[in-house]
């Protein structure tokens, strides 16, 4: 099933803009998630080469897919992305333990955003087709995860290679897209 099909669903107005931002450590599996969501009448959008940010637009979707890998000196544009966010998706590699503190660092900043509050956040665990890979539990309790009061926030296991696990990560993001505490 293919991401539009499941965010038609929640669409109140056909003009309305659903704009997801989905962000992640190189490496975490964001462009395989992205090709499981995708469907064929998705038009692929490659902006300025340079900048890891794939947009994806399709019938009044918006999906920003950043790549964060270690250019923090791309940093301080992605910030153009944030407004008007209505669902953060944070992808994890569940298998990549040495990388735990830095994606957790990543995430920590990303919920302090000021742009970012209160934006419902769904943290994929992925690759869990693996067998290294850390069971979401540990993740969310590595991350501190309890400790996130201020808007709803999921953790999902999911593999993006077999596509266990993200219909119920996307069924979630329908069910918390209006869910931004004002």
């Amino acid at each position: 099933i293919g991401l539009l099909s499941i965010l038609r669903k929640l669409k109140s107005a056909p003009d309305q803009e659903v704009r997801i931002l989905l962000l992640g450590l190189d490496n975490a599996g964001k462009t395989t998630l992205l090709k499981q969501l995708a469907s064929e009448d998705i038009s692929h959008i490659t902006p300025t080469q340079g900048f890891n940010i794939k947009s994806v637009q399709s019938q009044g979707f918006k999906l920003n897919v950043w790549d964060i890998g270690g250019q923090r000196k791309i940093r301080p544009y992605w910030r153009n992305y944030f407004e008007n966010t209505d669902i953060l998706i944070y992808v994890i590699d569940s298998a990549d333990r040495k990388r735990f503190e830095e994606t957790g660092q990543e995430l920590a900043e990303l919920l302090e955003e000021e742009k970012l509050s209160c934006v419902p956040v769904l943290i994929f665990a992925n690759k869990q087709d693996l067998l290294t890979a850390a069971p979401a539990s540990e993740i969310a309790e590595g991350l501190n995860l309890h400790t996130i009061r201020d808007r709803v926030w999921q953790i999902q296991s999911c593999s993006a290679l077999t596509g266990e696990g993200i219909q119920d990560g996307m069924n979630w993001v329908c069910k918390n897209v209006n869910a931004k505490k004002k």
